[in-house]
């Protein structure tokens, strides 16, 4: 296992309204904080040498400074787009912009959900999409950047 030192950088983005996670609709994004998910997540990141940064903001355009950051700052973005995943160009060309891969993540299945909720911008520019499995799709999500790092090294013979 790699040290904390040279641990591999890692975004997780938030967006608007998942600060209320365990309090808001626990009957459809289930009854675990944000707080409570980033915990679950930690030592599945520790274990595959990866470092995860947790980032929440209500507003778009901090989630499009954090999207660009990481471009210098992360190899891979794990981004629960929230109710902007329906609404947000702005958002889907920034994830589009950058060069780490992103990972689109949602605790319910939008698609099993009303009408507006079935576009999502974010999923043509996305590596790839975990929706549907409450707060397990951010550990899946966790796993699937590590797999992607490490592929991504050995075609570069890193």
């Amino acid at each position: 296992m790699p040290s904390s030192a040279s641990a591999i950088p890692v975004f997780v983005l938030n967006g608007p309204n998942l600060n209320l996670l365990g309090t808001r609709e626990p009957h459809i994004y289930g009854a675990q904080t944000l707080a409570d998910i980033e915990a679950a997540c930690a030592p599945v990141a520790l274990g595959l040498g990866l470092a995860l940064t947790w980032r929440q903001s209500n507003h778009e355009g901090q989630l499009i400074d954090w999207l660009q950051e990481a471009s210098s700052s992360a190899q891979a973005v794990i981004l629960n787009p929230g109710g902007l995943t329906h609404t947000s160009v702005a958002l889907r060309d920034t994830v589009a912009a950058i060069g780490p891969p992103v990972l689109e993540v949602h605790l319910s299945n939008p698609a099993a959900r009303e009408p507006f909720r079935h576009h999502s911008y974010i999923s043509g520019v996305a590596r790839g999409v975990i929706a549907g499995f409450g707060a397990e799709g951010y550990v899946l999500a966790v796993r699937a950047c590590a797999g992607l790092i490490q592929s991504k090294s050995a075609q570069s013979g890193a």
